[in-house]
């Protein structure tokens, strides 16, 4: 009996020692976010995915030199940004990412930019899952997307699970939107990730999001992001985000404060909260995230760190790191959408004699010359009194001389349709109470033409239309997009209401319109 007692023990600890010895597991993360149409290089020669699969290529071949494992993630927002890609509902993009191998992407808010038709074509052309775990249907609370994929390589099995900022229902098109409504992060991710382990035996929980890094959860107006989803969720619930909708390179000092003295193709720390690496990679491609971890006993340790750049240059005109070849591939893939959109949108539309702003740190704090034009053009063709619109609906700037029909699709890639709206004075003073309270720094920051006002100690006054005083018994003709119309960026719906009415007309089209019949434009007359 004694001797039967000593084999089972010998065994035993045999058994421990072999399981606490257990050879060590590696994997690399590959990751982008926030590609915004920029599957063709720029101007200037920069990123581009031909260029980005060239580097991919090789970091996965380097990883499985070393016996690594290698998934390869986005954070989101393929959607909006260049014309060529916009005129295509990002078909390039997204087939470009399937020939990358992406593994899965987070939906972002700007997937909902076109559609519900052509998110599902998108996924269509995609060869990898579109992931969302808190957009749900209204009626039933049923999934809308598919909430999280489970990949294995090499003996390793990953889960990936899909969040999108709450922000979606406010800033995406309602009339995109449907029955859908996007919930908590926090509470969905907890519950789906207990339902995963629940059913499958996973060595690593990655959650890919696009929520935004906001350094110490400083959020501000803007919906909870990664940070704050980390500190609030159970400890060991992930092991990573991988994040996209702030558009930074997530990078901290050895104090965990925001790197301010990152630039390509230097040393980058990413955040860590509450025992959760946080990594993004900037936006457009223009870095390659890579992180490599060693995992052992149940343990994940970061081996390395880098944000690659991916043929960025440098204020000389240098490139940062060295000059990295496009595959060629990948450009005979993408060159026919480059050619079908180079031919749609060549050729001059108007003549401007100034510098026009439409930098998002313009738009969404003060006045704006350019949003002056497009108001405008958007009176002249509703025949308004006054004309308002969202400063987050800006998203470029018009540079001094001969403007092309794509310098107007940066400015306006929404296809956002003009909308009349006909008050009676006393209700129009109700509906400016409202929008004139937006602050700045939020896309709904009220930009305006043929209308002043003052705005203090939470009091609207002095509203002037066209140099006259509102008359509560008068009515006025008001332009407005069909986005804000329907409740966009939290202004109040308008599309129910009588004198209310929509036309087929994008901003696009008339501001195309009113530089073709008005140029030259004089910006000190705007």
């Amino acid at each position: 009996m004694r001797i039967l007692l000593s084999v089972l023990l010998c065994i035993f600890l045999s058994s421990c020692q072999l399981t606490s010895n257990r050879e060590a597991q590696y994997l690399t993360v590959l990751h982008t976010n926030d590609n915004h149409g920029r599957f063709w290089h720029n101007e200037k020669g920069e990123y581009g995915m031909a260029a980005r699969k060239t580097l991919i290529d090789r970091l996965k071949n380097q990883a499985d030199q070393n016996g690594h494992a290698v998934i390869l993630l986005s954070g989101g927002d393929i959607n909006t940004g260049i014309p060529e890609s916009d005129l295509q509902f990002a078909e390039p993009d997204f087939k470009g990412m399937s020939l990358l191998g992406y593994d899965a992407m987070a939906i972002g808010n700007h997937e909902f930019d076109n559609p519900l038709h052509v998110l599902e074509k998108q996924q269509q052309w995609a060869n990898f899952p579109l992931l969302s775990a808190n957009i749900l249907h209204a009626n039933d609370r049923s999934h809308a997307y598919q909430p999280y994929t489970l990949i294995e390589k090499q003996g390793l099995k990953i889960a990936v699970v899909g969040l999108t900022t709450t922000d979606t229902a406010k800033i995406a098109n309602p009339e995109y939107l449907g029955d859908l409504v996007f919930v908590d992060p926090a509470e969905i991710v907890e519950s789906t990730v207990a339902a995963i382990k629940a059913s499958h035996d996973v060595n690593v929980v990655i959650a890919v999001t696009h929520m935004g890094h906001y350094h110490d959860a400083n959020f501000g107006i803007n919906a909870p992001g990664d940070v704050t989803l980390a500190r609030s969720i159970a400890p060991d619930t992930l092991d990573m985000i991988i994040g996209g909708h702030s558009q930074e390179p997530v990078c901290v000092d050895a104090q965990g404060r925001q790197d301010k003295l990152f630039a390509p193709g230097k040393a980058c720390k990413p955040d860590k909260q509450n025992g959760v690496w946080i990594m993004q990679a900037h936006e457009w491609g223009k870095y390659v995230g890579k992180a490599e971890f060693k995992i052992e006993n149940g343990i994940k340790t970061l081996i390395s760190y880098e944000l690659i750049p991916v043929n960025l240059k440098n204020n000389n005109g240098e490139f940062v790191n060295a000059y990295i070849e496009p595959d060629a591939k990948m450009k005979a893939l993408l060159q026919p959408y480059q050619a079908f959109g180079e031919k749609k949108l060549k050729g001059s539309v108007g003549f401007v004699d100034g510098y026009l702003d439409g930098k998002r740190n313009t738009v969404r704090f003060k006045q704006s010359k350019l949003a002056s034009l497009i108001i405008k053009a958007q009176m002249a063709a509703v025949g308004a009194d006054f004309g308002l619109i969202s400063g987050g609906g800006i998203r470029h700037s018009i540079e001094a001389g001969d403007v092309s029909y794509k310098d107007i699709l940066k400015v306006h890639p929404f296809k956002n349709r003009i909308t009349l709206m006909q008050w009676q004075g006393d209700e129009l003073y109700k509906y400016l109470n409202t929008v004139t309270r937006f602050p700045p720094d939020s896309g709904a920051y009220l930009q305006y033409y043929g209308l002043s006002f003052d705005y203090s100690d939470g009091k609207l006054s002095n509203v002037m239309i066209n140099g006259k005083p509102l008359d509560f018994n008068a009515t006025y003709k008001m332009s407005i997009n069909s986005y804000n119309a329907s409740g966009g960026d939290g202004y109040p719906t308008l599309v129910n209401m009588a004198g209310y009415k929509a036309t087929n007309l994008t901003d696009a089209q008339v501001l195309k319109q009113y530089l073709q019949t008005y140029s030259p434009i004089k910006v000190n007359l705007l």
